[in-house]
């Protein structure tokens, strides 16, 4: 950035004086025509901001609770004894690029609510009319807000923007994009909620990469990220969606992050969001080959549903234990219900999981 000083070349002392003090009150223009006055423009670089690489690095410490602690036996054993020396090493926080000025995270936690527009049983979007909808989410920032007054919370609209088809329609793809029109929806209403849009992929047979580009015009825009299902990633396997569980790698998702990297630097945005769901360890494979960039922060979500119990083993089992940069954790107000004595778990309990999750999502 850089700011405006006017200053005189050629005019005498009386003008100099003068409009030195119209300068220090605020008075001249940011340009004075050299020929009634004799200025001329000069620039001074203003200070470039700069990531607080402390307060970020003591709220990963939080997320954290001050490290998580994994024992592995020492390359050496005890001089004396001759029995391996325990070695404890921090896997959170998890060690990554830091962001850019302008990342969400970690010092936001964002809750989103997810679905289709046309479905009433993917989700909260399309189960309400959008004002209860709204309503509904501010209900549950406000909860979290509560939980965890040191983190601000961020709502999201998480729309899913490619859907995973039973059918394989007219490509044979076994996916749908959604139109303009009600990806429109979903910008408007994060837009009145004052939150950020999430744009699921769920690819079918498509090339990821084919589906994350088609949604290139909306991923221009500031508050729009990303966010990839390889539950619904069937490429490898070659079969429809639903009849097994789907899977991509960290090369895959290198790649879009990658792009969407490309396009933060090129149109000079703030940095985007990349969020990918797992509840098994085969959905994403080499894990911890994931590479958060500057450009781009990464969530890994456990999205898993069941009672309680069933959904911490799953968050301790296919999330923690792969530091990638930030987690999610997924809640669903039918499915971890269905079962006789089960609930959903309440933020205070999520928050004791280590590490705490930067993204709640409901569905």
């Amino acid at each position: 950035m850089e700011r405006r000083v006017i200053v005189q070349r050629s005019a005498g002392a009386c003008v100099v004086v003068l409009a030195l003090i119209a300068l220090i009150a605020g008075l001249l223009p940011d340009r004075v025509a050299t020929a009634d006055y004799g200025f001329v423009e000069e620039t001074v670089a203003e200070p470039v901001p700069t990531l607080d690489t402390v307060a970020y690095d003591a709220k990963l410490r939080q997320l954290a609770h001050f490290g998580a602690e994994e024992i592995v036996e020492a390359p050496e054993s005890d001089a004396e004894t001759g029995a391996a020396v325990p070695v404890t090493v921090s896997l959170w926080p998890a060690n990554a690029a830091y962001p850019n000025v302008g990342a969400l995270l970690p010092f936001n936690r964002i809750v989103a609510y997810y679905g289709n527009f046309y479905s009433t049983g993917m989700g909260v979007l399309g189960q309400y009319a959008p004002d209860t909808v709204i309503e509904m989410l501010k209900g549950e920032v406000a909860k979290w807000n509560e939980a965890d007054p040191t983190t601000p919370v961020l709502p999201a609209i998480d729309y899913i923007a490619v859907t995973a088809q039973a059918g394989a329609g007219k490509d044979g793809m076994y996916r749908a994009r959604m139109p303009d029109a009600q990806i429109d929806k979903a910008v408007t209403m994060a837009d009145e909620v004052g939150g950020i849009v999430i744009l699921e992929v769920q690819p079918g047979l498509a090339d990821i990469m084919d589906e994350v580009r088609a949604l290139e015009p909306y991923l221009l825009m500031p508050q729009v990220h990303l966010a990839i299902d390889p539950e619904f990633a069937m490429r490898a396997s070659g079969k429809a969606p639903g009849t097994v569980v789907g899977t991509v790698d960290a090369t895959q998702v290198n790649a879009v992050a990658e792009y969407l990297a490309t396009l933060v630097r090129d149109n000079v945005l703030p940095p985007k969001i990349l969020m990918v769901h797992r509840y098994t360890r085969p959905m994403v494979t080499n894990a911890t080959d994931i590479e958060p960039l500057p450009e781009v922060q990464i969530i890994m979500d456990m999205d898993g549903w069941g009672p309680p119990s069933q959904k911490i083993a799953s968050y301790e089992a296919y999330i923690a234990p792969y530091p990638v940069q930030f987690t999610g954790f997924k809640l669903f107000y039918k499915n971890d219900t269905l079962r006789v004595g089960s609930r959903m778990l309440t933020p205070a309990e999520i928050l004791e999981l280590t590490p705490s999750p930067s993204f709640i999502q409901y569905q």
